[in-house]
């Protein structure tokens, strides 16, 4: 049958990283194991910052959405691939797969947004400490997060709007282990050029100006701190931007490895296998880069541990 209306798609497939039985084995032992240190991390982290007082400050309060956001994105594609997997089923309903972009779109972008943010609070805070937190106020921070849900939800919708005008062959096969907007792009049977245009323009835009925000932030950190005479005091400042600095560069450096090797290689299952670091990796290490490196979360961590053994 040739192209078809996509009110008459009731699935698509996905094929998943591989189609071996013993390989399917060991994915769904490693995702599973993934998935689980994910949402237990990252929820580990929002129990920390919400019952320790000393940590109800901007930085925290963004960590604290950031670990959120984190557990939504795995969530987003791991639990539907466990399923098919342990199913031995390929097929997504055409309102699953478009409620999988959706959200995945929100949550990858939302992760941008935050980082962005948070090299914000770490510039006030460097550059402008005395009047930090009349800067960084409760208000000011609500607003932050509200702005970038906003901005990110908008944008997701328009692309889900625009998917929803194209016509789809019944039986269409995504050759990835989850809904992504530019592999079910790819797939279409009707024109896509506005699609397309939409995704390049969003794409730059969403994912440029945040990385440039970051990049001004610490250019403006390292220069004012190469204003101050103490080593020490340098030392102590730059130590608290550790934690975000790598998380900067585990999530960009992925994104970037993501696109290089779609780019680069037309292997569909070298391309999925890239995603699997971008999508499960890097909120799985969050949770450890900013509890590994940073003292006020350990000091923190052993506080609760301590409340939790003296309870009868």
């Amino acid at each position: 049958m040739g192209a078809g209306n996509h009110t008459e798609v009731s699935d698509f497939l996905l094929l998943g990283l591989s189609e071996d039985p013993e390989l399917q084995t060991l994915i769904f032992g490693l995702l599973l194991s993934m998935y689980l240190v994910t949402v237990f991390g990252n929820l580990l982290i929002i129990l920390i910052i919400s019952c320790d007082s000393h940590l109800h400050t901007p930085m925290y309060f963004f960590l604290f959405n950031l670990s959120f956001v984190d557990i939504c994105f795995t969530s987003t594609t791991v639990p539907k691939m466990l399923v098919n997997i342990q199913a031995q089923s390929k097929d997504i309903s055409y309102v699953g797969c478009f409620t999988q972009i959706y959200f995945f779109m929100i949550f990858a972008g939302l992760d941008g947004f935050l980082l962005t943010v948070m090299a914000y609070d770490r510039f006030v805070a460097i550059c402008h400490p005395l009047h930090y937190m009349v800067i960084m106020n409760p208000r000011l921070c609500g607003l932050l997060v509200l702005m970038c849900w906003f901005i990110i939800f908008w944008v997701s919708l328009l692309h889900i709007l625009l998917l929803r005008q194209l016509n789809f062959c019944i039986g269409t096969e995504i050759p990835h282990f989850f809904c992504e907007l530019a592999q079910v792009l790819k797939l279409a049977c009707s024109d896509t050029f506005i699609n397309n245009i939409v995704l390049y323009v969003a794409t730059a835009l969403l994912g440029v100006f945040p990385l440039v925000g970051i990049l001004f932030s610490y250019s403006q950190i390292v220069s004012s701190l190469m204003g101050m005479s103490s080593t020490e005091g340098k030392y102590k400042a730059f130590s608290t931007c550790g934690s975000h600095l790598s998380a900067v560069s585990l999530y960009y450096g992925t994104s970037l490895g993501v696109y290089l090797s779609s780019a680069v290689t037309h292997s569909s299952q070298r391309s999925s296998i890239a995603s699997v670091v971008y999508t499960v990796v890097t909120p799985m290490l969050n949770p450890f880069i900013y509890s590994l490196r940073n003292k006020d979360v350990k000091g923190a961590l052993g506080r609760l541990l301590s409340q939790a053994a003296s309870c009868p």
